[in-house]
């Protein structure tokens, strides 16, 4: 397919009467037109970063986006910026498959004054570029039929089968499997995987086993889902611009949860505290029952393959963290959700630790709030009784009850930290 784009990319150049270069709608080079010219203009400091690296830097993507480009039916002119390394101004044809912007085709326009392509020469290259959008999204369709390659990485035991899964997915995804991705998990999913999902390299549905290490939560409480988890491998353009990749999961979440969750590119800490409201003071740990609500787990960012069972394991636990703690919000990211990347392997099983079994019954749904509430204030009894909204005295009355319950000694720090975990572990069951 690689020498079609070729085929096609010297087509325009030659009805143009000038090189062209073809990018897929994420700015990375898939081919590009010989070019013999000694203008040194043309070969502008971005369109030789392009051909030698491959891609366009973030600023310079951001740039000509600002031109409407993806939006855009028909070509684009862009004029010359040399503060921004563009020292000749541009032609880019959207190259569009069924209304979907798959990539563009850039070309040099002429220097002010001199004219450019001809309308009839402009219309002929868009129609090889729409030849062109349709290889594109041919070649997306064939990613997204990956499921089988995708899903044996993720439910393989560690060693050989999971070397074995994870070199068939590399060779099924051909140079792209080198590049940058971040694992997704949502959970639950009703039933099959979406046809598509934009940027993304690879789609399915694994069963969540209950309760597991890692795992988003209990199987037998997922419902009509049949304990199913959707995952989702998703291209990335740099470690640093995860908005895209976030804005493409927030679409598939419920409608209610939609606008919460679109703010999520923003990676604002305003985003998690409106997406969902904190439990109220009176809902302890033990509270957590009825139907689950769906919620979306996003792992940090990945360069190859190699590491990508560890990173759906962090997306596994950063969607059961973000069910364990609404105000991390529907999408949650590994990196913000705080203990939970220690709990979420640590608790592979209901807690039942004996010190805070009794705690954790329904019956003592209050206590085990007002603990879990005096511990997150650091032991800060101020603090804690103004969050639960009770008198400070009404909170050492409490404290002393979970110690009889417990038989725990919460000014011992090794009491605490015990208690703290078991209480937190216990959203996570």
């Amino acid at each position: 397919m690689k020498g079609d784009y070729q085929d096609l990319v010297d087509e325009i150049s030659a009805l143009l009467g000038a090189p062209a270069t073809l990018e897929n709608r994420d700015f990375r080079l898939i081919a590009f037109g010989a070019h013999d010219s000694d203008d040194d203009l043309a070969m502008d400091p971005v369109r030789t970063r392009s051909i030698l690296t491959r891609q366009s830097t973030a600023a310079v993507r951001s740039w000509f986006e600002g031109f409407g480009i993806a939006r855009a039916t028909g070509p684009v002119r862009i004029p010359a910026a040399p503060d921004a390394g563009v020292f000749r101004g541009r032609i880019c044809l959207p190259v569009r498959f069924r209304g979907i912007v798959q990539g563009y085709v850039w070309l040099l326009d002429q220097e002010p004054g001199k004219p450019g392509p001809d309308p009839a020469a402009l219309a002929a290259a868009m129609e090889v570029a729409q030849r062109i959008g349709v290889l594109l999204a041919e070649e997306a369709k064939a990613g997204a039929d990956l499921s089988r390659e995708f899903q044996a990485v993720l439910t393989a035991g560690r060693g050989w089968q999971q070397d074995m899964a994870v070199a068939a997915l590399r060779a099924a995804l051909g140079p792209g499997g080198d590049g940058l991705h971040a694992a997704v998990c949502i959970a639950p999913w009703p039933g099959e995987a979406p046809a598509s999902v934009p940027g993304a390299a690879a789609v399915c549905v694994v069963p969540r086993r209950g309760g597991g290490a890692g795992e988003p939560g209990d199987a037998s409480a997922a419902g009509p889902a049949g304990g199913l988890a959707l995952a989702v491998l998703l291209r990335l353009r740099s470690t640093d611009a995860l908005a895209p990749a976030l804005t493409a999961v927030a679409r598939l979440l419920p409608r209610a949860a939609q606008p919460a969750a679109a703010a999520a590119g923003a990676g604002s800490a305003a985003f998690r505290a409106e997406a969902a409201p904190a439990p109220s003071a009176g809902a302890g740990p033990a509270a957590a029952t009825g139907p689950l609500r769906m919620t979306a787990g996003v792992a940090d960012p990945v360069r190859g393959l190699a590491e990508l069972p560890a990173a759906w394991e962090q997306a596994v636990a950063a969607a059961r963290a973000a069910v364990a703690e609404p105000r991390l919000g529907p999408v949650a990211q590994w990196s913000q959700i705080g203990p939970y990347r220690l709990l979420a392997g640590l608790a592979a099983d209901p807690v039942d630790d004996p010190a805070a079994r009794t705690l954790l019954a329904p019956a003592h749904r209050e206590l085990a709030r007002t603990a879990e509430v005096f511990l997150d204030c650091a032991g800060q009894a101020g603090r804690a009784a103004a969050a639960l909204g009770i008198h400070r005295q009404t909170l050492y009355y409490r404290l002393g009850r979970v110690e009889q319950l417990t038989g725990l000694d919460l000014d011992a720090g090794e009491d605490r930290l015990l208690l703290h975990m078991a209480l937190k572990a216990s959203r996570l069951a």
